[in-house]
């Protein structure tokens, strides 16, 4: 073999060996980076779900209210969208639900007195009437079975009770049907706190809510933006609804 041959395969040789030793450490190098990666990219996701599950607010009234506005609020959209004839159906069930909400959280506690306060003189009211021998019309015991009763009866409208005189009444029918399906998560949200100051809190900032919720709807369902138009397409427009002439036929325009 001659001296040349000899070098050649030298220096085959230490190429063979530099590649496999380059190819050894790109490979090192490659499990290093995709270690370093994984655990960057490990950090980065909790850091985003840290920031997508905010911390409850100090109030527990206020993280009650929030999620009773998941349940209620699409409700609310829904059938108030419906509502697209006039602005007075949409006014009308607007201050039919919040009204509706309003009343139906009183405090329990001035419910309560209310009721006790009835109780006695619904007492008082009896023994008098049991003590009054004067008028024997009140001693009259009527037999009708139920049905009867009630066959005698004109069965009363409940959406006459929950209306606000002057309203649509089609917005008020809505408005009836539309707080059915809330007014259980309404109450049973509002009867988990005991606390004065979340109930105060959980009261005003439900009916704040609400009204600025029906303010989306309204907004949503108005056109924000009119069609550009100009003096030169009126005028076209104006033209183009204007009947051919009988030579204007006749040329075929």
């Amino acid at each position: 073999m001659s001296n040349e041959t000899m070098l050649k395969e030298s220096i085959r040789s230490v190429i063979k060996f530099v590649k496999k030793k380059r190819l050894k450490e790109e490979k090192d190098l490659r499990k290093i980076i995709r270690k370093m990666l994984d655990y960057e990219l490990k950090n980065l996701n909790e850091a985003q779900t840290a920031d997508t599950d905010p911390s409850p607010n100090k109030s527990t009234g206020i993280n009650v209210l929030e999620d009773l506005l998941k349940k209620i609020v699409p409700v609310l959209e829904t059938d108030y969208k419906i509502l697209t004839t006039s602005v007075e159906q949409r006014n009308s069930f607007r201050s039919h639900v919040i009204q509706a909400i309003v009343q139906t959280l009183k405090p329990v506690e001035v419910n309560n007195d209310a009721a006790a306060a009835a109780v006695e003189d619904l007492n008082e009211d009896i023994e008098i009437e049991l003590t009054d021998d004067e008028n024997d019309d009140d001693k009259f015991i009527d037999i009708r079975t139920d049905a009867e009763k009630q066959s005698d009866e004109e069965p009363a409208d409940p959406r006459e009770d929950f209306g606000i005189e002057g309203q649509d009444v089609t917005g008020r029918n809505m408005a009836y049907s539309s707080f059915k399906k809330i007014e259980s998560n309404i109450i049973d949200a509002y009867e988990l706190l005991s606390n004065d100051e979340d109930k105060e809190l959980f009261h005003d900032y439900l009916v704040a809510n609400v009204k600025l919720y029906f303010d989306k709807f309204e907004t949503e369902l108005a056109d924000k933006v009119d069609e550009p138009t100009n003096q030169a397409y009126s005028t076209a427009s104006e033209e183009g609804t204007e009947e051919p002439t009988e030579d204007e036929i006749d040329l075929g325009l």
